[in-house]
């Protein structure tokens, strides 16, 4: 093991990390721009690990973050706020995130959230134009069963931040092999407020919602793609919630005129 795959699994590490990402970001988050949360009453009594969140996607850095001051506002029982930051004081530390290995060597940012609990994994990437990987192979899948044996995780299905896009099968694989308590998280206005790969701005006074729902039903008999299915129309990224978006709704009103 590296040595920096031993820093990320020291509590300590990762606790000054968000400390200092949580310290910088919240004027951002909560000042610059506004936030409203809601459903925390879904996570406050959740045990400390084998939880899975899945969440749709929307930038590689400030959704994660967000998450991070959450999860550590509810351990200071907060309920659907954030409030004053003082809960950065000892944030929660029994946490992972899912990032694609090729999106964690871009920047310092990336590099600095390998160690505050990144689990890294090779998604589907392209060469010379044609796909040449798909899924997760076995290590990874080996990372993220050991880190929801002690935590929870955070995984975002599509893993893009492009809207809509098809879930991956390998979280469906996770869910039914692991069998956690999968919490399905709804975002929105990040991709308004924020740079997709960085923190800069991008507007300014934008609403940052994040609606937590309650843990899913779900049946580890089923297939793949059947808990998939599921998965996808609780992150509310489902062809049937593409149909009811506004550009949808738009082209409706078009035609009848």
């Amino acid at each position: 093991m590296s040595l920096v795959e031993k820093l990320k699994h020291l509590k300590l590490v990762r606790s000054v990390i968000y400390t200092v990402v949580g310290v910088v970001t919240y004027p951002g988050l909560a000042i610059i721009n506004k936030i409203s949360i809601s459903g925390t009453e879904h996570i406050k009594n959740l045990p400390k690990k084998n939880v899975l969140f899945v969440s749709n996607h929307q930038t590689y850095f400030a959704d994660v973050i967000m998450f991070i001051h959450i999860f550590c506002a509810v351990k200071w029982r907060k309920e659907n706020r954030l409030g004053l930051p003082y809960y950065l004081l000892f944030p929660i530390t029994n946490l992972y995130f899912v990032a694609a290995e090729e999106t964690m060597k871009g920047s310092w940012i990336s590099r600095l959230f390998i160690l505050a609990g990144a689990l890294t994994v090779k998604r589907t990437w392209r060469a010379e134009g044609q796909e040449v990987r798909r899924g997760l192979d076995p290590s990874d899948t080996r990372k993220i069963k050991q880190a929801l044996e002690t935590s929870w995780v955070i995984t975002f299905p599509q893993g893009t931040t492009k809207p809509f896009a098809p879930g991956r099968k390998g979280t469906a694989y996770i869910i039914k092999n692991n069998q956690p308590i999968v919490v399905p998280v709804v975002i929105n206005g990040f991709w308004r407020a924020f740079t997709k790969k960085g923190l800069s701005f991008k507007k300014k006074g934008s609403l940052l919602s994040v609606r937590f729902k309650e843990p899913m039903v779900i049946d580890y008999s089923q297939p793949v793609d059947e808990i998939l299915n599921q998965v996808m129309d609780a992150i509310e990224q489902s062809k049937k919630f593409m149909l009811k978006g506004k550009h949808h709704q738009t082209s409706v009103v078009c035609n009848q005129s």
